[in-house]
């Protein structure tokens, strides 16, 4: 694939077969043209962070190479939560399947819609464990820390 860059989505999910949507989310991600050789990490269940009046989270991190723009990737995340079903009701609140992108190669974007490096992901283990075990050294582009050293400072 010419042009592409290493993104890296996180996934959780933690209504109805939690297992199931992630797989699901990952079969899509497969799917759409534009994106190739999809790796995903172990699956890790997590305590709620936020709202807290919640089931726990099963969640993963995928990293795909793509030559999606960081908003066509974007738009394709939110078409597969809308396939599995995601109703956003309450801000971190419970959810069939949840795609954020965490890094789009070493991009920074700042928009209203779409903010790469995601923005809390420094200070979530649930991101950063499986981010780790996937690529250790990747580097937050605005900290400028590698992933392992970000979860060893949580």
């Amino acid at each position: 694939m010419d042009n592409a860059v290493t993104a890296y989505i996180g996934l959780g999910s933690n209504l109805g077969d939690k297992r199931k949507n992630l797989d699901d989310a990952v079969r899509l991600l497969t799917e759409v043209p534009g994106i190739d050789a999809v790796k995903v990490s172990s699956y890790y269940e997590t305590e709620p962070v936020g709202y807290e009046e919640q089931g726990l989270f099963l969640n993963a991190v995928a990293r795909v190479e793509t030559s999606l723009s960081p908003k066509e990737l974007l738009v394709t995340c939110h078409n597969i939560e809308n396939r599995l079903g995601r109703v956003r009701t309450v801000r971190w609140g419970p959810r069939t399947i949840d795609l954020d992108i965490l890094l789009f190669g070493g991009s920074i974007i700042n928009m209203p819609e779409l903010e790469i490096p995601h923005p809390l992901m420094h200070e979530r283990a649930f991101v950063l464990e499986p981010l780790c075990e996937l690529d250790p050294d990747v580097l937050h582009p605005v900290l400028k820390k590698t992933v392992k050293e970000l979860l060893n400072s949580l």
